[in-house]
């Protein structure tokens, strides 16, 4: 029989220290290693947790307060906050940021997230299920550099889960798929690999999919608000209204966010030929630089799709992510330069405006 010999190894038998607020919050030697001592002792980090439409909520050490938005800041965001003027007076360095372009016709980014490590990308087992839409949202990680996995919920309102778990599959065999039922299984134990101390984890998915209730199975908390879907389309209302961070006590740190109807991608092209690598590998054997794997002469990808090598409707998928994407960078890129020519036109006018 083996003995147990823990109760006699050092530390065995005294508590744990409990973790500061800012180590609770996924405070890492990734952004202390940015700071001087007087840096971190007269301005201490304060993480954002909620962004409203005009303020952000921000807490640390001793510290909790509500502030006008300030450095383009955006939830998961780490700031040095200064006490005496109550101010936020730097945006520490991220290591991963979410953007999409704003919908609308406004021509902008919104930024979604920040240092974030893991994004769990939420669908359900229902009429929900889209390959294209999970490839937009895979890409939206990989551009980012966060580790994507894949969440089938609803899993229980299904004969069986096999066909949408294959089918998730077929996008990336690097990418972990984990179909679950949020309510009964025990999604804390299924997401622990992912859901560290110190470790920063987002639900990402459309409305309805069950993202408030795994943050609420892994805080074990019951405060988020969630609502049924439609039964007619399984499409589901927005029950999450801000982006919020929520902390697991002794675990990690997890972003609820509302569902999103529109994902534009911009800058997103690393991440789309990481999506598609197999497809990006072939288009660089094309004939011409500029090929669209249309009509051209020598074109490897098309050449591929007819001896039957590679899938019609996937390699459609690429093709307009790709053309989106390149759109998408270009129309920001010239609001870029027209606004810095309207603000060159407005320091010229104010230069040779008469003085009073």
């Amino acid at each position: 029989m083996t003995k147990d010999y823990s109760a006699f190894m050092p530390g065995a038998g005294t508590p744990k220290p409990e973790r500061s607020t800012i180590d609770a919050l996924g405070w890492q030697a990734f952004f202390s290693a940015q700071l001087s001592i007087e840096e971190l002792t007269d301005t201490p980090p304060i993480r954002v947790v909620e962004v409203h439409r005009n303020t952000l909520r921000i807490t640390g050490n001793e510290i909790s307060d509500t502030i006008p938005h300030a450095f383009d800041a955006t939830v998961g965001d780490w700031l040095l906050y200064d006490p005496a003027i109550g101010k936020p007076t730097r945006l520490l360095e991220r290591k991963s940021l979410i953007k999409r372009r704003a919908p609308g016709h406004d021509r902008s980014i919104q930024l979604i997230a920040a240092n974030i490590e893991t994004a769990f990308i939420t669908t359900s087992c229902n009429a929900d299920f889209n390959i294209a839409r999970l490839e937009r949202y895979i890409a939206l990680a990989f551009e980012a550099e966060i580790d994507p996995v894949i969440l089938l919920t609803k899993a229980d309102q299904v004969d069986s889960a096999d066909d949408y778990i294959a089918q998730a599959q077929t996008i990336s065999a690097e990418i972990p798929v984990i179909a679950l039922d949020a309510r009964n299984t025990d999604p804390r134990g299924k997401l622990a690999p992912w859901c560290g101390p110190g470790q920063t984890v987002a639900f990402l998915g459309s409305s309805g999919v069950g993202k408030s209730t795994l943050t609420n199975a892994l805080t074990g908390r019951r405060d988020i608000a969630t609502q049924e879907i439609r039964e007619d389309d399984a499409r589901g209302r927005h029950t999450t209204t801000s982006r919020q961070l929520h902390v697991i006590e002794g675990g990690c740190v997890v972003l609820d966010t509302p569902g999103m109807r529109e994902l534009q991608l911009t800058d997103a092209t690393s991440g789309i030929e990481e999506v598609f690598a197999d497809l990006h590998a072939l288009s660089a054997q094309c004939k011409f630089n500029d090929c669209q794997h249309d009509t051209e002469p020598g074109c490897a990808v098309t050449a591929a799709l007819e001896r039957g090598e590679i899938d019609a409707a996937r390699m459609a998928r690429w093709r307009k992510l790709m053309a989106e994407e390149e759109f998408n960078t270009a129309s920001l890129a010239q609001r870029k330069t027209k606004d810095k020519n309207l603000g060159k036109l407005i320091k010229q006018i104010k230069k040779t405006k008469p003085r009073k």
